[in-house]
């Protein structure tokens, strides 16, 4: 089968690849391009493991062609932190605790950066909301919740003491 010419932005780089035309996007992530943050949960969109963001919307790329990254901007869990400085949401995460296999925490943090993107100032109902799409098998997702709540209020410039 033939191979596509793919050019898209990953993470603020430009990127090209080929891929087959069956290839999803999670699959070229990790298999051609090495970015094996994403996860495979479930292949069928339920779990929110290879969530990555395609144009600021939030989307599984599960079920995403590779094709179809053609001339899109892309977002994954390789470009939350910028060099050594973990990105707000990152930090929380693990001074809640809000991790544990580590399967789900790439595609929580992608789900939660994209709702902190739209809205600074969520309750905690609105990220139980956000985050619904998003399953974990091991935290029991209090945990997850107060890691997001806090990294917002510190992004916003409150402090909790």
């Amino acid at each position: 089968m033939a191979k596509h010419h793919v050019t898209t932005t990953i993470n603020g780089e430009s990127v090209e690849f080929l891929c087959d035309t069956r290839q999803t996007l999670l699959d070229v992530l990790r298999d051609e391009l090495e970015l094996t943050g994403s996860k495979e949960g479930c292949a069928s969109g339920d779990c929110g493991a290879c969530s990555v963001l395609v144009d600021g919307r939030l989307v599984c790329s599960c079920l995403v062609l590779g094709v179809e990254a053609e001339g899109k901007s892309i977002e994954t869990i390789e470009g939350m932190a910028k060099g050594d400085k973990l990105h707000p949401l990152q930090q929380k995460f693990l001074e809640h605790a809000a991790l544990q296999c580590g399967i789900c925490t790439p595609g929580f943090l992608v789900a939660a950066k994209a709702l902190l993107d739209s809205n600074p100032n969520p309750t905690e109902t609105e990220v139980r909301y956000w985050l619904a799409g998003n399953l974990c098998r091991c935290t029991g997702y209090d945990k997850i919740i107060r890691a997001v709540l806090d990294a917002a209020a510190e992004m916003r410039g409150e402090t909790h003491g």
